[in-house]
């Protein structure tokens, strides 16, 4: 098995190289989506923010992503307590997904924090996706983002330095969705199917 982290900053493009991978047959799983999941009304991660964060992070009983997000962008010792609550919850529901998947599966971990987590060590194989700045506030716009968020999320996040610097390979995506998926094939073809392989 070959254990992929597929990282890079907010608007870079990792979920479309992610669909990408999963279409050449890796195991896809995103951190982000597990990290709603583990906070779902009912389950101890939601327990735990709101014992840490009060009822009014809550609309209609559902933890409002939008109010607790503005909150700890705004302070790093809330920032750091959310973490140390999803994270650990976060990595174990990772890990049942690595688990139930094939010996010789290409598994890919959609995760933007790779570098702030420490969490190198835990992957066979890094790639990191980087686009100019400009691109992703583009992006980021069309998706609805003021200015102001986007600054401030691209701030609370790694360089593309120090992204870089934990990578093995940077995919560039400065062009459209087929340059894209032509960079994405390649890296298929020659680094992770051949690694699944020699894993088996």
């Amino acid at each position: 098995m070959l254990k992929v982290a597929l990282t890079g900053g907010i608007g870079s493009g990792k979920s479309l190289v992610g669909e990408y991978l999963e279409e050449l047959g890796a195991i896809v799983f995103d951190a982000d989506q597990l990290a709603r999941d583990v906070v779902e009304r009912g389950t101890t991660g939601f327990n735990l923010i709101v014992e840490r964060f009060g009822d009014e992070i809550l609309i209609e009983g559902q933890i409002n992503r939008g109010k607790l997000g503005e909150i700890v962008f705004n302070d790093p010792s809330a920032r750091k307590d959310l973490e140390g609550i999803i994270h650990p919850l976060v990595k174990e529901a990772g890990d049942a997904i690595i688990k139930a998947a094939p010996a010789n599966a290409v598994v890919v971990n959609q995760i933007p924090l790779v570098y702030e987590t420490n969490g190198a060590n835990r992957f066979d194989f890094i790639v990191t996706v980087e686009a100019p700045e400009s691109l992703r506030y583009e992006r980021l716009r069309a998706r609805g983002m003021k200015d102001f968020e986007i600054a401030k999320r691209i701030s609370a996040q790694a360089s593309r330095d120090e992204r870089v610097s934990i990578s093995n390979i940077v995919l560039e995506n400065d062009g459209d969705k087929d340059a894209l998926l032509r960079k994405v094939e390649a890296l298929w073809e020659s680094e992770l199917s051949p690694r699944a392989a020699q894993s088996e």
